[in-house]
């Protein structure tokens, strides 16, 4: 019992260290040039998808690792919505080029998000789902199920990550499961995602396929939906 105590508290410390060490890194950064922080909260704010392009392409040859980070850190935090950015960056970078980017950093924010929220913000995490009147969710992503619950719950474009991690993180789901499901889920649902905000932009040359996108997107939450109350009944 001593034993099993002693390593509860050396997780404990391990964790608070680790987070003094994260909150102390982000501030550094902040100390040491506050403006490309303050530019990205405007311009995610007001939703400015002309200014992101413009801010991306600014940095030239490392424009593809800083729309990267941008969208990692939109799918941590969870507070602003990716889709200027999924959008900003289909248009710089291409259909193909952009969906693997996004694909890559929103897969990559949203694992970190769903580690920081199991090991660090279990209560924030709860919060979310209670807020969201998702509490009764969770159990479909601990059972046998949750590896494929989780999978076509990524699937679907414009589906707020931070509930999706906020249920795997109160949830029994392992932490492989979530990440193979996240790495799979993503896939479809970025490319949907950016080929959206692509064809947005140059919508008289891409009508078609568009269409056809908005179609999938629409279709994709009606049979998320079927299955759903499917396997309640």
């Amino acid at each position: 019992m001593s034993d099993h105590g002693d390593l509860n508290k050396k997780a404990a410390i391990t964790r608070v260290v680790a987070l003094v060490v994260l909150i102390g890194f982000c501030l550094l950064i902040y100390w040491l040039n506050p403006e490309p922080l303050r530019k990205i909260v405007y311009l995610l704010s007001t939703g400015d998808v002309a200014g992101s392009i413009e801010y991306i392409r600014s940095f030239g040859p490392y424009a593809a690792v800083v729309s990267f980070v941008i969208i990692t850190c939109i799918n941590i935090l969870a507070v602003f919505p990716n889709i200027f950015m999924l959008a900003a960056t289909g248009i710089i970078f291409g259909v193909v080029e952009g969906t693997i980017i996004s694909w890559a950093a929103e897969s990559f924010g949203v694992i970190i998000s769903f580690a920081l929220m199991r090991y660090f913000f279990h209560d924030y995490a709860h919060q979310l789902i209670v807020r969201s009147n998702a509490l009764k969710k969770v159990d479909d992503f601990s059972g046998s199920n949750g590896f494929k619950i989780m999978v076509i719950a990524r699937c679907i474009p414009f589906v707020p990550s931070g509930i999706i991690s906020a249920l795997g993180a109160v949830s029994s789901i392992t932490v492989k499961d979530y990440i193979l499901a996240t790495l799979i889920g993503k896939i479809p649902s970025a490319l949907i995602e950016v080929t959206l905000g692509h064809d947005l932009a140059s919508y008289h040359e891409h009508f078609v396929r568009l269409a056809v996108l908005v179609v999938i997107s629409f279709v994709s939450y009606w049979a998320f939906s079927k299955y759903k109350n499917k396997n309640k009944a």
